[in-house]
C-alpha cells in the first residue's frame, strides 16, 4: 500500500515536498516513482529512484526543480519540487515497482499505485 502527502496551493516558484510511504510485507527492494496526471491530459512520468537511491531519473520538464530521494528505512520515498509553475499543476501519484533502469518512466512498469495528491501552483 502507498500513501501519498504534502500536496496543496503554492505560488509561481514556490517549493513542495511530497512524500509516498510504502507499507505492507515488502523487502524494500522496489523502485518507487511519481507520476502526474493534469486535467485532460495523460498521466506522465515525473520521478524514479531504485531501493537504494543509487539510481534516479527524472523528466526532462522537471529536472533541475525537483529532487527524488528515498529514506530506504521507512519505505519512504520524497519529491522536492522547487522553482514550481502553473504548468506543474496536476495530481501527483506515487507508485512501485521493480522495473530495470531503461523502464523506470514507464507507467505499466509499476504495479502498486497510491491515491494521488494534488499540487496547485497560481500564477
Amino acid at each position: 500500500q502507498l500513501q501519498a502527502s504534502g500536496g496543496g496551493l503554492v505560488q509561481t516558484g514556490g517549493s513542495l515536498r511530497l512524500s509516498c510511504a510504502a507499507s505492507g510485507r515488502t523487502d524494500g527492494r522496489f523502485v518507487m516513482a511519481w507520476f502526474r496526471q493534469a486535467p485532460g491530459k495523460e498521466r506522465e512520468f515525473v520521478a524514479a529512484i531504485n531501493w537504494n537511491g543509487g539510481a534516479t531519473c527524472l523528466a526532462n520538464s522537471v529536472k533541475g526543480r525537483f529532487t527524488v530521494s528515498r529514506d530506504k528505512a521507512r519505505y519512504t520515498n520524497y519529491l522536492q519540487m522547487d522553482n514550481l509553475s502553473p504548468e506543474d499543476t496536476a495530481i501527483y501519484y506515487c507508485a512501485a515497482g521493480r522495473p530495470i533502469l531503461s523502464s523506470f518512466g514507464m507507467r505499466s512498469a509499476y504495479n502498486y499505485w497510491g491515491q494521488g495528491t494534488q499540487v496547485t501552483v497560481s500564477s
